[in-house]
């Protein structure tokens, strides 16, 4: 609910409060953001205005009618240099006498449901009467210049968004150089900022950062989101934790170069600012044109991480998510990548699918290699033409013969890339972004397409459409595998270069807004080498994201552990490989693998057509379970417990909407030695109801406990020996099993004691097997 009160503007969530005032000059001053309290009337508000007499030594006064205070000084909604304040701004331009100085004051508000187009960016949503939208009037009368302020509340999600947009009125051009989406001005800095950075195949490491002075930034320079800094960052308190103190989450719904900035001031106070990334940004303004910056959204939770993150989680899922896969079930997948890689025929394709029909396996993926002349990564992207000499029939006879196996299609595509070695090429070099006639720094052996240019989003949507309605596509993986360099647009002047990276990102809009307008039951999942992309922007079209190409169990415990602080589990792909794991050459459990990524949306890729019959036999009975807790692994509330981040163990929990049903998973990374206790804590249940808790029945290979057969065996059997597989063939260790009903408060608070672990003095069906990167899934159900 917004409501205006005075001369100041409070917006009402369920649990929370954010308020701010315009101050006597026209600055909007921020005045609270946090658990909700109550404000009726104006005189309500002056306990949180912050109290001025004489402004601090060596600042500037914006003017004298205000001598008592300066810009450098005060919380703040908006921001800009040349007034006094000298933090980080807001937004910033160079006007047509080459000035930077901007100077807002408060014209007037109005309040509406949500309404005003974002201008080719994507945003939130929901239906009618779930939220309200401010709008800010800010003038520059010097220079003509109009600044919006938008702020979307919902209150049911206690989320509140914030957006920006800059008109110019005047009759001249104005450089644009700076226009952020967010800014929150806090009265003290004892906070810590949580970012999450990394590279390639070890995305999202969680970074906290104690704030006492200066500046700290998070931001993208890649083109993209970038898996060197995601831009969902977190401020919480020194004492918070997983389910106590004061948390902040924001993120910023776009796709390409961010900046999240932390600055304390002179004078302890800190600002948090996000949006597009300001580093070689900037736009012409020509008279009457206007600049719309992406919407932000942000929570507040009282409850530590764990409170924020099921605020975030909830909220992606019912007002950034759409479309017909928002709440189905996601199918099980398997993608012919690492068993193949390049190396594809339709026979070996279909080998592979009838392999992964017997399995469970409901979609079956073919990655690259399936056009124009794709052997390696060096040639044909660009060129969507199937390759007749691995597929002689193309997509559709392929497509055929596996869905009469009864599964899905599914399809790779990188739509947004070229080869220099393509017929595409050939005919557009100037479609691409490079300096021409300069040397080019190569990425993948691939050079990245101008979407900023019409005809090259018409020569992507018409390539890909015609790949979609070739053959029953249900599935389609977008890959994007390369950073930007060389940021030039061959269809732009000099004076506009700076205009590159963002027109890009709206041409990418475009593009799936239109293909997936046109392909509504298609399940589109992006990826960009990984997680390089992971974003709101991509979820607003594609409702599920491939989280790392790394996939290695211990890895992805954390990679997956780290996403949820931001992103909820149905928006992150996880697969089932092979080991030694293609990344690392980890060797990781079966059981871990699945185990993992069943936290996920749930996929293989491994060569079934090489698995034993045993590892068959477990992927069958994995899938099964999986398919039959989907609902809660997907849909279900996400709650963290003790992380790798901690120590040596990470625990995780999903319970259905009406707490019925919970499924747990308990993973080590290192065992250690006459260790046998551990407990399980869930989190999330139903106090008052009553839990069957049991664990899925497991047996394992006697050649797992190697030399340590003889200390049973009548006879000696050599480690490793032929006599020593044979005999593996028939003989099976039983594991522990777990069957005990309790009250979920029981469960929680006390704790699932579990059988004891391998301790080095014994083993038997009593006994839990728990080596090196180990784990266990614990099932909770109250439908007895």
């Amino acid at each position: 609910m917004i409501r205006k009160i005075g001369q100041a503007f409070v917006l009402d969530t369920a649990h929370t409060t954010y308020a701010f005032s315009i101050l006597p000059g026209g600055h909007p001053e921020h005045l609270y953001y946090g658990r909700t309290i109550h404000i009726e009337h104006p005189d309500d508000l002056e306990i949180l205005v912050e109290k001025h007499v004489f402004a601090p030594g060596n600042v500037n006064i914006c003017e004298k009618e205000h001598a008592g205070f300066s810009l450098e000084d005060v919380r703040l909604e908006m921001s800009s240099y040349g007034k006094g304040d000298i933090r980080e701004p807001f937004v910033e331009a160079i006007l047509y006498d080459g000035a930077k100085t901007l100077d807002f004051r408060y014209e007037d508000a109005v309040i509406t449901g949500k309404k005003d187009a974002l201008d080719g960016l994507p945003g939130s949503y929901g239906s009618a009467g779930e939220e309200q939208q401010l709008c800010v009037t800010m003038v520059d009368r010097q220079y003509d210049l109009k600044l919006l302020l938008y702020y979307y509340v919902y209150e049911a999600a206690d989320v509140i968004g914030r957006s920006a947009k800059i008109v110019n009125a005047s009759s001249q051009d104005v450089q644009l150089t700076r226009l952020m989406s967010l800014q929150l001005d806090f009265d003290d800095s004892d906070y810590i900022f949580t970012t999450f950075r990394g590279a390639w195949a070890r995305e999202m490491h969680r970074c906290d950062q104690t704030l006492t002075g200066g500046r700290i930034v998070n931001d993208s320079f890649t083109g993209t989101t970038s898996s060197r800094a995601n831009s969902f960052v977190m401020l919480s308190r020194p004492k918070t934790g997983e389910d106590q103190g004061d948390c902040y989450g924001f993120h910023l719904i776009y796709s390409g170069n961010h900046c999240e900035t932390a600055e304390v001031s002179s004078f302890g106070k800190l600002r948090l600012l996000t949006g597009i990334n300001p580093r070689e940004f900037s736009w012409k303004l020509e008279p009457g044109a206007q600049f719309q910056a992406p919407e932000a959204f942000m929570t507040y939770a009282p409850d530590g991480w764990g409170g924020m993150s099921r605020r975030m989680h909830a909220f992606i899922r019912e007002h950034i998510v759409r479309g017909y896969w928002k709440n189905r079930p996601r199918p099980v997948l398997l993608n012919s990548w690492e068993a193949c890689y390049f190396d594809i025929s339709e026979s070996r394709l279909l080998k592979l699918a009838k392999a992964g029909k017997d399995a469970g396996i409901e979609l079956f993926v073919v990655d690259d290699g399936w056009f124009g002349r794709r052997n390696d990564d060096t040639s044909s992207l660009g060129d969507w033409v199937p390759n007749t000499k691995k597929l002689p029939g193309g997509l559709s006879r392929l497509a055929k013969k596996i869905t009469d196996l009864g599964l899905a299609f599914g399809i790779w595509v990188e739509p947004e890339m070229v080869s220099v070695d393509s017929d595409l090429y050939r005919k557009h070099p100037d479609w691409t972004i490079e300096i021409p006639g300069k040397p080019h720094a190569e990425g993948r052996n691939q050079r990245i397409l101008d979407l900023g240019r019409r005809e090259v989003q018409e020569y992507i949507i018409a390539s890909m459409t015609k790949v979609f309605s070739s053959a029953p596509v249900s599935y389609v993986k977008w890959d994007m595998n390369r950073t930007f360099s060389d940021y030039y647009s061959q269809s732009l002047p000099a004076a506009q270069q700076g205009e590159v990276a963002h027109r890009y990102v709206l041409g990418l809009y475009r593009c799936m807004e239109e293909l997936t307008r046109r392909f509504p039951e298609i399940l589109f999942e992006g990826c960009a080498a990984g997680g390089n992309r992971f974003d709101p922007g991509i979820l607003c079209y594609f409702p599920q994201i491939w989280g790392s190409d790394d996939t290695d169990a211990c890895c992805r415990a954390d990679i997956q552990t780290n996403y949820s602080y931001g992103y909820p589990l149905s928006t992150v792909s996880a697969h089932v490989s092979a080991c030694p794991n293609h990344q690392t050459l980890r060797r990781t459990p079966l059981t871990t693998r699945f185990a993992v990524a069943a936290f996920a949306v749930l996929g293989y890729e491994c060569n079934f057509c090489d698995c034993t019959r045993e590892e068959l036999e477990e992927i069958r009975a994995q899938i099964a379970l999986y398919r039959k807790w989907r609902s809660v692994l997907q849909q279900g509330t996400f709650y963290r417990g003790r992380t790798f981040a901690d120590g040596n163990l990470t625990e995780w929990t999903c319970v259905s909407e009406d707490q019925t049903q919970a499924v747990g998973m308990l993973m080590q990374k290192l065992a250690e030695p006459n260790t046998q206790f551990h407990a399980y804590y869930p989190k999330g249940l139903a106090k008052e109801k009553r839990y069957h808790f049991t664990n899925r029945a497991l047996t394992y290979s006697i050649l797992e406990f190697g030399d340590l057969v003889n200390t049973v065996a009548p006879v000696h059997i050599r480690p490793d020996s032929v006599t020593h597989h044979l005999l593996a063939k028939f003989v099976k260790m039983d594991g522990e099993t777990e069957d005990f009903c309790a009250y979920g408060d029981a469960l929680m608070y006390g704790g699932a004691h579990l059988h004891p672990a391998f301790g080095g003095t014994g083993y038997d069906e009593n006994v839990r097997y728990f080596p090196d990167f180990a784990s266990r899934l614990y099932l909770m159900d109250c439908n007895l």
